[in-house]
C-alpha cells in the first residue's frame, strides 16, 4: 500500500437503511466498501462502534468493549452457527460475561444507572449475581449470541475491505462512562469513593468556546492501580481494538499528559485542575504489545509541549483540520501552509458543520480570502481534472494536495451537502448521531472524480492503481 492514503469518514450507523433504522452491518456496508474500491479511497474512517446509552453519542457507551447490536442485520440469527457459537462460549472474550449480566440487571430495571440497582447488585455480592444470572439465563444467552455474531460479521467486514485495498480506522475515547459494564465489574480501576460514587470527574476548562468548559462527568481513572498491574485493562481494551480495526484514533490524546479533574460536586467545569497522568508509562506498555503502534493521537485543541513530546515519542501522527485553518493567525497548525507529513488531515470532523455550510456561515470578508487562498492554490488542479469548482472540492483538493500522509474527507462533504446533514452539534443535547445518506445523493460521475484527484495527488491504493 502506498504511504500516501486518502480516505472517508463514515459512521456504519449512516449507512442507507430503507426502514428508517439506523444503518446496518447489512448489504449496505459491502455496497459502500464497493464504492469506496471504485472510488479509489483506502481508508473508512468510523466512530466508536459501542452500544451508546439512549442519547444515541458513541463517545458515552455501555461497555468499551462490546458492539452495539443496532448494527445487527435483520437476519441476524440466521447467521449463527450454533456449533461455532459453542466454541465461542467456551473460550469467550474476557468482558462478555460481565458485559452480558450488567446489560441484563440493566434491562431488567428499565435502563436504570447500576449506581441505582439494588445493593447486592450495585456492589457484585457473588451470590446475588449468581442468583440473578440463573433467572435471566436466557436473556443473558441472547446478549452474548448478538456479540458472537456481530464480531464474526465484523471481522468478515474487514478482511473483505484489506483485500479491497481498504483499511478500517476506528476511534477510542480516552475515557468511559460511568454507567457502563467497565466501571461496575472494575470499580477499582477508577477514582471512586466508599459508595462507588465518582470522587472526581471529567471535562476541559473554559476557552473560547465555551465560558464554563465542559464538564463530560466521566469518572477519572485510577492511574496507580492501573500502574500497578501494568496497564492490563488498558492493554486489553486496545488490543481488542486493534482487532477490529487496521488504525485507532485515541480520542483526546492531550488526557495521556495530563487531565483536567472536577469535583464531582461541581456543576461547570470551571474549578478543575490540570492533573498529570502516566501516560508515557501507559505507552511505553503498549508500544511492548504493538511495537507498530498504529494509533493516531487526536491533538486537537490547546496542545502543550509536553503533549507533543509524548507524541513524538511515539511517532504517532496527529491530527489537522483545515476549517480551522483560515483565522489568519500564525503558526495555525491547521493551515494549509503548516500541514505535516506525519498527520491525518480532515476537511472537517464529525463534530464540525459540514463544509458548505461552514462555508456559507462566513462573513463576506472571510468568505472571499477563503476562496482567493484556494483559488490561487487548487483552482488550476480542479480545472485541468474538470472537476466542479463550487465548495467544498477546493478544499477538498486543497487537503489531498497537502504533505499529510492521510487524508480523511467526510461523507457530507463528498456528497456537497450543507448544515442541515450535520452528525453532531456538540453542547447540543438533541438531534445528534442520526444523519444517513442515501445512494440516491451521489451524484453522477462521483466516484470517477473522486479517483481522479486521488490519483493525481497519488494517493491510490497499490490495489487500485494496479486494476
Amino acid at each position: 500500500m502506498n504511504k500516501r492514503q486518502a480516505g472517508v469518514l463514515l459512521h456504519p450507523t449512516s449507512l442507507p437503511n430503507s426502514d428508517g433504522k439506523p444503518g446496518q452491518l447489512n448489504e449496505q456496508a459491502w455496497r459502500f466498501l464497493d464504492w469506496m474500491e471504485s472510488s479509489g479511497l483506502s481508508i473508512w474512517q468510523m466512530l466508536p462502534l459501542s452500544e451508546p446509552h439512549e442519547d444515541r453519542s458513541p463517545y458515552q457507551a455501555v461497555s468499551a468493549f462490546a458492539l452495539n447490536p443496532a448494527l445487527l442485520p435483520d437476519d441476524w440469527s440466521d447467521l449463527c452457527d450454533e456449533s461455532d457459537f459453542l466454541a465461542y462460549l467456551h473460550n469467550p472474550p474476557h468482558w462478555l460475561d460481565d458485559y452480558a449480566l450488567f446489560m441484563a440487571i440493566r434491562k431488567e430495571h428499565h435502563l436504570a444507572s447500576w449506581r441505582d440497582w439494588p445493593h447486592d447488585l450495585k456492589t457484585r455480592e457473588p451470590k446475588a449475581l449468581q442468583t440473578f444470572a440463573e433467572k435471566h439465563q436466557a436473556v443473558i444467552q441472547a446478549l452474548k449470541r448478538q456479540q458472537f455474531v456481530l464480531h464474526r460479521i465484523w471481522h468478515k467486514l474487514k478482511v473483505d475491505a484489506n483485500r479491497k485495498g481498504i483499511q478500517l480506522f476506528g476511534d477510542m475515547p480516552i475515557f468511559v462512562a460511568f454507567d457502563s459494564a467497565d466501571v461496575w465489574a472494575n470499580p477499582q480501576q477508577f477514582r471512586l469513593d466508599e459508595d462507588l460514587n465518582p470522587t472526581v470527574v471529567t471535562g476541559v476548562p473554559p476557552d473560547y468556546f465555551s465560558k464554563t468548559g465542559q464538564r463530560w462527568g466521566n469518572p477519572h481513572y485510577n492511574w496507580e492501580v492501573m500502574q500497578a498491574d501494568g496497564f492490563g485493562w488498558w492493554r486489553d481494551r486496545v488490543a481488542a481494538a486493534l482487532e477490529d480495526f487496521d488504525l485507532v484514533r485515541i480520542d483526546h490524546f492531550r488526557g495521556f499528559e495530563a487531565a483536567w479533574e472536577i469535583d464531582a460536586s461541581e456543576e461547570t467545569a470551571v474549578n478543575g485542575h490540570w492533573v498529570e497522568t502516566p501516560g508515557e508509562a501507559l505507552l511505553d506498555a503498549l508500544h511492548e504489545d504493538f511495537p507498530d503502534m498504529p494509533l493516531i493521537a487526536e491533538d486537537l485543541g490547546i496542545i502543550t509541549e509536553g503533549v507533543v513530546a509524548l507524541k513524538n515519542r511515539y511517532g504517532l501522527p496527529g491530527m489537522s483540520v483545515l476549517q480551522f485553518g483560515f483565522n489568519g493567525l500564525p503558526d495555525n497548525p491547521h493551515s494549509l501552509d503548516e500541514q505535516v507529513e506525519n498527520s491525518v488531515t480532515y476537511t472537517g470532523t464529525h463534530d464540525n458543520d459540514t463544509t458548505l455550510g461552514w462555508y456559507n456561515s462566513l462573513d463576506p470578508g472571510t468568505e472571499y480570502w477563503v476562496r482567493e487562498q484556494l483559488a490561487a492554490r487548487v483552482g488550476g488542479l480542479l480545472t485541468e481534472l474538470q472537476l466542479p469548482s463550487k465548495m467544498p472540492w477546493p478544499l477538498i483538493a486543497a487537503a489531498l494536495n497537502t504533505v499529510a500522509q492521510r487524508v480523511i474527507v467526510p461523507m457530507q462533504d463528498w456528497l456537497m451537502l450543507d448544515s442541515a446533514h450535520r452528525m453532531n452539534v456538540p453542547g447540543v443535547p438533541d438531534g445528534n448521531w442520526r444523519w444517513q445518506f442515501g445512494w440516491e445523493q451521489i451524484p453522477a460521475g462521483l466516484e470517477q472524480n473522486i479517483k481522479a484527484l486521488i490519483e493525481r495527488t497519488e494517493r491510490m491504493s497499490q490495489e487500485n492503481s494496479n486494476e
